[in-house]
């Protein structure tokens, strides 16, 4: 592909709408869904919010387009980013988290209101406010998931989360605590497996939530690096490097995998751009995650859907060629707790070599969490952008799940 400018078509009509959209938001309380809220679950953009690449800015300034320079290469500035946790912060989580267990509510009714953290609150107000609107990332560490054991830090972790978003379903199944380990399942299939279940690389996406958390449980024996990349720093010198490339991502003609997380109704795939413009504030956006864009040639083969052009090709090599350039790279140890953005922020994962049986596994415990534009939330170009648990993965009614192991 010749880095001159693509000529992008202003007629869609010719390729699959896609224009499902979920109805319900609000659900009668029951034990399927204590709290009367259901996740929105993957949903495609409004076309007509949709803005040409005319309209998009040719860079972007201030803390969201950070380069691996500003946090990485020194103490200093890793500390900029990591917050050990004090004996008074674990304190009052270990509080918190006991008396939500004595409760005896289940962990899928999980709130803020419900884990009240009155001293750490206003902190994490802060951190909230940096995850969406700043940096977009931090790590806290020394949680003590082996002297608390499974059920205490899980319980502390989601209401830690829960300060920041609305737990949201995380696949078809239900589950609103998600488990990053090794399953046995064959990358190879990734039509239908979902990576974070294998030992395979992750390639930079970001998930279909506002924010994402990982608990250290386990580490590996080899590998498992997580990196995290300003997507407006890769808007930046893509800009400048392949204009071609920025105006193909602006474009809505991708294709996006539901992996058989289907609901009644809906078709096996959304038709998406990567990168958006907020509505009304104008920040950049950003969607991705390319093992979702090329699982799909069960249907391009059929001619139901176009195949990736060579254009979309390259573009997909050269924006993970670039962001791992531009990244920093973490090592999670036990008792890590990672949050990161995902509207203006793309993390991977390196591939992994466990330990041998009988060692423990790599095991993270994961979190989507979900933020509606009332609240502070960006302004999306989704019709679901105002809902308390927006984005996700909801099949049907299937209620939320919390299972301490994974499944």
């Amino acid at each position: 592909m010749s880095s001159t400018l693509v000529q992008a078509p202003t007629d869609y009509s010719h390729l699959p709408k896609t224009e499902f959209r979920t109805k319900l938001e609000v659900k009668p309380k029951s034990a399927s869904f204590p709290d009367g809220i259901k996740t929105t679950g993957q949903q495609p953009p409004l076309y007509e919010e949709v803005r040409p690449y005319s309209d998009f800015p040719k860079i972007i300034t201030g803390p969201t387009a950070w380069t691996k320079d500003d946090f990485s290469g020194s103490p200093e500035k890793e500390a900029l980013w990591k917050h050990p946790f004090t004996e008074e912060e674990l304190e009052e989580l270990s509080t918190a988290a006991e008396q939500y267990l004595a409760s005896g509510r289940s962990l899928t009714e999980m709130s803020k209101e419900y884990f009240p953290l009155p001293k750490m609150a206003k902190y994490l107000e802060e951190v909230r406010d940096d995850l969406m609107n700043g940096r977009g990332f931090t790590l806290f560490q020394g949680l003590p998931v082996k002297e608390w054991g499974l059920q205490k830090s899980a319980t502390a972790y989601m209401g830690m989360g829960a300060h920041f978003g609305y737990i949201t379903s995380q696949n078809g199944r239900g589950h609103v605590l998600g488990h990053v380990k090794d399953l046995g399942e064959n990358p190879a299939d990734f039509h239908k497996v979902r990576l974070y279940r294998t030992t395979a690389r992750q390639t930079f996406h970001a998930d279909p939530a506002d924010i994402v958390g990982l608990l250290c449980l386990n580490t590996a024996l080899e590998g498992g690096e997580n990196d995290v990349v300003s997507g407006h720093r890769v808007w930046n010198i893509m800009q400048a490097e392949r204009p071609d490339v920025a105006e193909l991502l602006t474009k809505p003609i991708w294709y996006f995998d539901r992996k058989g997380e289907v609901s009644v109704g809906q078709e096996d795939y959304i038709r998406c751009a990567i990168y958006y413009l907020e509505r009304d504030n104008g920040r950049v956006y950003s969607k991705f995650d390319p093992n979702y864009v090329r699982s799909l040639r069960r249907f391009s083969d059929k001619g139901i859907i176009p195949p990736l052009s060579e254009e979309q090709e390259e573009a997909i090599e050269y924006f993970d060629r670039l962001c791992l350039q531009e990244s920093i790279r973490n090592v999670l140890m036990v008792g890590d707790v990672h949050f990161m953005g995902n509207n203006h922020l793309f993390h991977s994962r390196t591939s992994y070599k466990d330990h041998p049986a009988p060692a423990p596994r790599r095991h993270l415990l994961r979190l989507w969490l979900s933020t509606p534009e009332s609240e502070g939330g960006w302004k999306l170009p989704y019709h679901d952008s105002d809902w308390k648990k927006r984005g996700g993965v909801q099949v049907d009614d299937r209620p939320a799940k919390v299972l301490l192991h994974a499944d």
